[in-house]
């Protein structure tokens, strides 16, 4: 697989503390970045398929419900429900240890997360990561694209 390897910027630290006013049931989109980008350190047996099978594990423990989940060859895009009360980031950064853990994944130390405030932003987003492997040239068509959990009806 090839990749762009233009040299990408680095990422701020960013908040993610729930304001009050979030409800429990709010989406979130959330970007998880390899700390070497513009490899392919996702996208290959068995390491895809086992974090698709760890997304929907989190979910059967109640951590989460996914919308979608897309790995890309050096990050993953996830929209997802979560427990508030367990918190975002406490959930996504145990995710992110065990899976560094059980296949040597090295992920950049955070993660971008953005809550969708309303139908039309998730519409929005859950586009953007569906055509993401398209915008890269990895494959001609969305529906190609083998490393996916997509449950929106788009």
């Amino acid at each position: 697989m090839v990749l762009n390897t233009a040299i990408y910027p680095q990422r701020k630290k960013l908040p993610h503390e729930i304001p009050p006013w979030v409800s429990q049931g709010a989406r979130h989109y959330i970007t998880i970045n390899c700390r070497q980008r513009g490899t392919d350190a996702l996208c290959r047996a068995p390491v895809a398929n086992d974090l698709l099978k760890g997304g929907e594990a989190y979910e059967d423990l109640g951590r989460w419900y996914l919308w979608m989940l897309l790995i890309m060859p050096d990050h993953i895009h996830l929209i997802a429900t979560f427990d508030l009360n367990r918190g975002v980031r406490h959930t996504v950064s145990a995710w992110k240890s065990y899976q560094a853990k059980t296949y040597g994944i090295e992920w950049q130390s955070d993660f971008f997360e953005h809550r969708l405030r309303d139908e039309a932003e998730f519409i929005e987003k859950a586009s953007y990561i569906r055509m993401n492997p398209v915008r890269k040239g990895l494959i001609s068509m969305a529906e190609k694209w083998p490393y996916v959990i997509d449950r929106n009806v788009l």
